[in-house]
């Protein structure tokens, strides 16, 4: 995956055709919507306000204690796709739109939703490690838990960041804005707002670390997330409109009988490993709308032949 290192000056739209950025910030959004919908719900029905959040958000925020997270394991994932303050929302989705989009002006489309996941995953992870493997927090495990996608944009920040740290954004400013400068003051802003927490300090360190090193990783021809992308591409080809499960079409109407409209041979390149994970590689960089006929044809009937 090609990567460029070099300082480059672009307008960051507001609405784009980043399809996974704008995936991760509806997502976000949505999340916001439901919590707060049922919320309102519990209190048109005039049930205690302490219900929801002990009934419904607690089964979306992780919890520091191991057992209780045991019990509900799912809130490893749903916890940074989870928030109930508008103000904390809408400034994660800014900065995650603001690195987000350089991130993938950078590296591709299809690496921010692998960063975003790799940091907020690790950064939960940290957060239960903190509360049950140091012995002065464990008195406070009870009555903690976290939410909110400040650890998984983090990471997305950093990447960008160790990237391309002279990417220049804003030119009316001086000529640009280095990227580097507008990490800065994430990490002040952000620092300002963990202050006197010991276990959100250390969250907010690991998921940094994590990004640096997919960044590390991708300028050296490591690409950490292409098993993500590869399982994402054989999930969506299953789902391609025309295949017809548990069917195969016979073979003579493939290449020789099948002759209406179109030459009586056709020819088909061999369906190998190789030849997918290549068209998978090609994908995951520019696109399954980037394909070939020939190639589209070659998935789909890898597919059928489980390659």
């Amino acid at each position: 995956m090609g990567i460029r290192d070099y300082p480059v000056q672009r307008r960051l739209p507001i609405w784009g055709s980043n399809s996974a950025l704008m995936m991760l910030v509806i997502i976000n959004v949505l999340m916001f919507i439901l919590m707060h919908f049922i919320k309102t719900v519990y209190g048109l029905s005039r049930l205690p306000e302490e219900s929801f959040y002990r009934n419904i958000l607690a089964s979306f925020t992780l919890p520091a204690d191991a057992g209780t997270f045991m019990e509900r394991p799912w809130t490893l994932l749903t916890s940074f796709f989870t928030h109930m303050q508008l103000m904390v929302l809408l400034g994660n989705l800014l900065w995650l739109w603001l690195f987000g989009y350089i991130l993938q002006d950078l590296a591709g489309d299809r690496i921010i939703v692998p960063v975003y996941l790799y940091g907020g995953l690790v950064g939960a992870l940290t957060y239960l490690a903190t509360f049950n493997l140091i012995p002065s927090m464990h008195a406070l495990r009870a009555q903690s838990a976290m939410m909110g996608a400040t650890p998984a944009v983090l990471s997305v920040a950093v990447a960008a960041t160790v990237i391309s740290p002279q990417y220049r954004i804003f030119p009316m400013i001086c000529g640009g804005l280095p990227l580097w400068v507008l990490m800065l003051v994430f990490a002040v802003v952000d620092i300002a707002g963990i202050s006197g927490s010991v276990s959100l300090f250390y969250v907010h360190l690991m998921s940094a670390t994590i990004g640096f090193l997919f960044a590390r990783g991708l300028q050296r021809g490591v690409d950490a997330s292409l098993w993500m992308t590869r399982l994402y591409d054989r999930i969506s080809i299953m789902f391609q409109p025309g295949r017809v499960k548990g069917r195969r079409k016979p073979r003579k109407q493939e290449v020789f009988y099948n002759t209406r409209g179109q030459q009586p041979f056709t020819r088909k390149s061999n369906v190998t490993q190789q030849r997918v994970d290549e068209i998978l590689d090609k994908i995951s960089q520019t696109g399954y709308q980037r394909l070939t006929e020939e190639e589209k044809d070659l998935l789909r009937r890898a597919s059928e032949e489980d390659i």
